[in-house]
């Protein structure tokens, strides 16, 4: 089985504002389809797959998407979808939103975009989202790495801003997606070194020299184990994550150099995020 641990649920015009949309056909070198249709997923993904899915709350960005529809979209395929609320504690009522999204919506974790909503995740001030998600067993995936948004702060995209956070939550389950890119060795550094923090691979095998790059230094760290399969869809879908990352493990390596086992490359595409994350 095959678990998409990141998976958007957009759709509705009114989710995001004209801009969001411009620049994505700017970074994408053309005008790009967000809409989330759950027949095209199915039809690029094994039947027997899982999703986590999230909307999305960035209000510097222009992005927001009621929780409320991502319920109702993983509501009408529960054998398949996992929902996540997503918040931005930058705006007023989020606390209200996150005991809305967990107990009256039933949604199993968080999803935050530091970086399109201008936010520090380790600043002390959002303790309290921490420590609901910690003591309700919410794992939070969180945004890492760059974004074709202008006006998102690049700083609080960072890996390491997570270090603070596991080191006042040990037990606190999260992931950070995209493998940090292009910080994928400090990405590396802070999920080797806390026990309940994961990485996932979403959206990188169409840059194929820095994916397969990043997974060679995550043999030399040890951490393929934190790794977690995720494809980013309507980015791109489940089946073409795969085989990208299997043709990354075709990559010749240069002389005195290891190669990219495939056998890691398929435990990554297998592996059981759910229960990894307290979802099972």
């Amino acid at each position: 089985m095959i678990v998409d641990v990141h998976s958007h649920a957009f759709g509705c015009p009114d989710h995001s504002a004209d801009g969001f949309f411009a620049e994505a056909g700017r970074a994408h070198a053309g005008a790009v389809d967000l809409s989330v249709r759950w027949s095209e997923y199915a039809a690029t993904s094994p039947a027997d797959s899982r999703a986590i899915v999230f909307g999305g709350k960035a209000k510097l960005s222009g992005l927001w998407i009621d929780d409320a529809e991502v319920a109702a979209y993983a509501g009408e395929h529960p054998d398949r979808l996992v929902g996540f609320m997503a918040l931005d504690p930058t705006q007023p009522g989020w606390r209200d939103e996150l005991r809305r999204g967990h107990r009256e919506l039933g949604l199993r974790g968080v999803k935050l975009m530091p970086m399109y909503a201008g936010f520090d995740p380790g600043d002390a001030e959002f303790d309290p989202l921490w420590t609901y998600a910690s003591d309700n067993g919410l794992p939070v995936l969180l945004h890492t790495g760059t974004t074709f948004v202008s006006q998102a702060p690049i700083e609080y995209a960072r890996p390491y801003l997570l270090d603070r956070v596991a080191r006042r939550f040990p037990e606190q389950r999260m992931v950070l997606a995209h493998l940090g890119h292009p910080y994928e060795g400090e990405c590396i550094a802070v999920i080797r070194k806390h026990q309940h923090v994961y990485a996932d691979v979403s959206a990188l095998h169409y840059r194929p020299f820095q994916l397969w790059r990043a997974l060679m230094l995550v043999h030399e760290y040890g951490v393929w184990g934190k790794l977690l399969f995720g494809s980013d869809y309507p980015f791109t879908t489940v089946d073409d994550s795969v085989a990208g990352l299997r043709a990354i493990a075709r990559i010749e390596s240069p002389k005195g150099l290891h190669g990219i086992d495939p056998a890691d490359v398929e435990a990554l595409i297998h592996r059981d995020a759910l229960t990894l994350l307290g979802l099972a």
